[in-house]
């Protein structure tokens, strides 16, 4: 494969760019491939690193090495709880370490260049004093592991908005996700229950209906309220009744249009009718109580808040993309922002509130599964970045890399790389900021989770940056501070009990998955990927694979496994024109490794001589590895041949936009699906990973 771009880069520019962790090369799987200087220049621009001229890296290194030579302390110190930790101090130096109670740490004289082992966990202020000098840093002291699961379990993979109940307005709302808990739990002994990313969307129509390219992370998207679970619609008067009753008719309609007449998900008309319904909500009087509880949320969330409600006003008055803003609103902070903010404050105040509500319901839902005899209860998910347009770029400014779109590298599966249009952290300036804006993210995020999955997990080790412009065969892999990124992860799960599940599928660095085990995340382990290299391919036995993990049979990206059985799966890429080769090719391997697993199965005893293969003798094969998680995609459990996203469309395919139907295709409530044989035959053969009730954990 040749390099990306000419001409090749020169000796000084690449070592430039190793000192600020960019890599001059990358491995499609085929041997290293140079990264073209075009590419170094600019991704060292994002990077605030001036390197268009051989003068100017000259320059650019002088002074990186001078800020090296003079600096006491890095901007960020991050160890773990119970090790000496080596400080690269002066000799005369004085250390001292306020902590985050208010304490102070002073360590004795001829001891600085160590930190203690005994340090308490938190985020402290590390203070050096020498000849004269005085500096500090964000000293961060995290446990060595994130928080365990205490025994195996089973539960479900869903995709909230396609599991539609006879309450939902047009799509799943949390209303379902408690219930949904509620059964999994109690009547069918399951651990779990995973779902997509409930982040904010970009608001406007048509919006976005991909969960992994939101508006922020930070806060849940309003869509999915149950609107009748809001307390004050106890107490609306008759006429705000009959206004919210027309609106929930309306969802009705909506929800009769997926169901009755295999419609697609309009999450943009689902949101008319409750943003309409929820501003009469809105004008009703809150109690005391709810007055307090509100104003306690508003604290504890703290600047953030604010600035994404504003964002959000901003937006109804603007668009949706805050470059196209007048030039005064593009910046937090700003004199015109906070002008903005006075005029806007009724509407500042509406998604204030909505937030509390969506934080309050997504509580209740963890509670309710808790309750249900859950071990872990909800595994929510976190996206690996945000749309360049939303309220987390406009807040997050001075930490993400301006410029710049994080993907993937072309290999052997994609030639032409991956661009996903997201704008990755800045590791220098997340580093200065001692990592606050991503542990308040973690922080979030944990809050209502019994365990948190880091969508490509890898990417807290280094993230492939496409420059503006340029393909995404033409980036370059940028390096994170991973014992920091770990370390941070770490930290906050501890603090929420929460644990960690990485989706490491694909290219993982040598190395990674291993440091991800050590510190307790689990990964994920598909079963057709599960193979052993060293042995030409073979199927890896179940013995063989790793017990660190959350063991699946698809994923919401992949063919269903009816898809898989029937071979549909190929069909239907073959009708979109996304096949490679000839279609027979395709059957035929997809045939071939039907008859390896046929075979496999039979040979372990999971399936009877002659039998076809099915999705039960599939999850034997998962109860017979030592994976901590068993997960069942939910429209498995009633032979759903759709995938929910078919990577590599737009609007070929309606990703997104399905609700769980049956293998003829015809959409599913709550209730048909629990209801359904395949449903109970999975729960009975998962049933025996539930640990006894009594010996769950509750909240």
């Amino acid at each position: 494969m040749p390099a990306q771009d000419a001409p090749p880069p020169p000796p000084e520019l690449v070592a430039l760019a190793h000192a600020h962790g960019v890599d001059s090369t990358y491995d499609p799987g085929s041997g290293p491939v140079p990264v073209g200087a075009r590419t170094l220049v600019a991704v060292l621009a994002a990077l605030g690193v001036e390197a268009g001229t051989p003068e100017a890296v000259r320059e650019s290194t002088e002074r990186h090495l001078a800020e090296l030579r003079e600096r006491l302390l890095p901007p960020c110190v991050v160890v773990r709880a119970g090790r000496r930790t080596a400080l690269d101090v002066p000799a005369d130096a004085r250390v001292s370490v306020e902590l985050e109670d208010g304490g102070v740490w002073a360590l004795p004289a001829g001891r600085s260049h160590w930190l203690p082992a005994d340090l308490p966990l938190g985020r402290h202020l590390l203070r050096v004093t020498a000849g004269g000098r005085r500096a500090q840093a964000t000293l961060i002291v995290a446990p060595e592991r994130t928080t365990g699961l205490r025994g195996r379990g089973w539960g479900f993979l869903a995709q909230l908005y396609s599991v539609l109940s006879e309450r939902s307005w047009g799509m799943g709302d949390l209303g379902d996700l408690a219930e949904l808990a509620q059964w999994a739990g109690a009547g069918l002994g399951a651990g779990f229950v995973q779902i997509n990313p409930l982040h904010a969307a970009l608001p406007g129509a048509p919006s976005d209906p991909s969960p992994y390219r939101p508006s922020s992370r930070r806060f849940a998207d309003p869509v999915h309220l149950r609107v009748e679970a809001v307390p004050e619609y106890a107490y609306l008067t008759p006429a705000q009744r009959a206004r919210v009753e027309e609106y929930a008719a309306r969802g009705g309609r909506l929800r009769a249009e997926v169901l009755e007449h295999d419609g697609l998900i309009d999450r943009d008309a689902v949101w008319e009718a409750k943003r309409e319904a929820l501003e009469v909500l809105h004008g009703v009087p809150r109690g005391v109580g709810r007055a307090a509880a509100y104003a306690g949320f508003v604290r504890r969330e703290g600047g953030w808040l604010e600035q994404y409600a504003l964002w959000s006003a901003l937006a109804e008055a603007h668009g949706s993309d805050w470059h196209a803003w007048p030039r005064g609103l593009r910046r937090p902070g700003s004199p015109h922002v906070a002008l903005a903010a006075q005029e806007l404050a009724d509407r500042v105040e509406f998604h204030r509130w909505l937030a509390w509500l969506v934080d309050e319901q997504l509580g209740h839902a963890q509670r309710a599964a808790k309750e249900a005899g859950m071990a872990v209860g909800l595994i929510h998910d976190l996206a690996v970045g945000v749309h360049p347009d939303g309220a987390d770029a406009w807040v997050l400014q001075d930490v993400l890399a301006a410029g710049i779109s994080t993907g993937a590298p072309p290999d052997a599966f994609n030639a032409h790389g991956q661009d996903w249009g997201l704008p990755p952290w800045r590791p220098d300036a997340l580093a200065a900021a001692g990592y606050a804006p991503y542990a308040e993210l973690l922080r979030s995020a944990a809050r209502h989770a019994g365990a948190l999955r880091i969508d490509h997990v890898m990417g807290l080790f280094r993230l492939w940056w496409v420059p503006e412009g340029h393909r995404p065969t033409e980036g370059a892999y940028v390096r994170y501070d991973a014992e920091a990124m770990l370390g941070v992860l770490a930290l906050e799960a501890h603090r929420a009990g929460t644990a960690v599940i990485g989706e490491d599928l694909g290219t993982v660095e040598p190395g990674v998955r291993e440091e991800l085990a050590a510190r307790g995340i689990l990964g994920t382990s598909v079963l057709w990927f599960e193979r052993d290299w060293r042995a030409k391919g073979e199927i890896l036995a179940p013995g063989a694979w790793r017990s660190g993990c959350l063991a699946t049979l698809t994923t919401h990206d992949l063919p269903s496994t009816a898809a898989r059985l029937t071979g549909e799966h190929v069909e239907l890429r073959h009708r979109l024109g996304l096949l490679a080769r000839a279609l027979g090719e395709e059957q035929a391997e997809a045939a071939a490794e039907l008859a390896d697993w046929r075979a496999e199965l039979t040979r372990l005893g999971l399936l009877a001589p002659g039998a076809p293969l099915d999705p039960l003798a599939l999850h034997r094969f998962l109860l017979a590895t030592p994976a901590e998680l068993v997960g069942v995609w939910l429209p498995d459990a009633v032979g759903d041949p759709r995938p929910q996203n078919l990577p590599g469309t737009w609007d070929q395919y309606p990703n997104w936009r399905l609700p769980v139907a049956d293998a003829a295709g015809r959409p599913l409530t709550l209730d048909q699906v629990a209801a359904a044989p395949g449903t109970a035959g999975l729960a009975g053969l998962l049933r025996a990973l539930a640990p006894p009730r009594e010996g769950r954990p509750q909240d």
